[in-house]
């Protein structure tokens, strides 16, 4: 078996949309980032760190919520909360892990805390790190983080 057939040296070879589709916790991510019309910014070069809300975490919204976002008219609020979890830059875990807070790609500032192996960004915790991409990084977090409105 060549290296080539290792889950590393695959995943680090797909962009973080295709990174993101082949993992079965983002679902809901990669149908939100294709309403947004997001995909091909993170198919770009980038790199972007992209703190990947699972399945789950979606679910934990409140109820009607996604759906709305996903209403054609309410687009630029779903860019928003999406871009939200971007961070421009490849920022490893260990790198994340010195930060105090993080201006994201939607303009706005979020916290970020570490309580001892614990790591959380606006509340939300990290429950997976460093999923490698060809242009970047995914952790996987537990909630959905929503920006302030401007």
């Amino acid at each position: 078996m060549s290296n080539h057939d290792s889950n590393v040296s695959s995943a680090s070879s797909k962009n973080l949309v295709d990174t993101a589709a082949a993992n079965d916790s983002f679902h809901t991510l990669s149908n939100a980032l294709e309403a947004a019309e997001l995909t091909h910014v993170l198919k770009s070069s980038g790199p972007y760190t992209v703190f990947a809300p699972t399945d789950a975490a979606f679910e934990k919204l409140p109820k009607g919520t996604l759906e709305n976002w996903l209403k054609p008219e309410n687009k630029a609020e779903l860019i928003s909360v999406l871009k939200y979890h971007v961070l421009p830059g490849r920022t490893p875990a260990v790198e994340v892990e010195k930060l105090t807070a993080a201006k994201m790609m939607q303009g706005q500032t979020v916290t970020i805390r570490k309580d001892g192996d614990k790591l959380s960004i606006g509340g939300a915790r990290i429950t997976e790190r460093d999923i490698a991409s060809s242009n970047g990084v995914i952790h996987a977090i537990d909630t959905v983080i929503v920006p302030t409105k401007q």
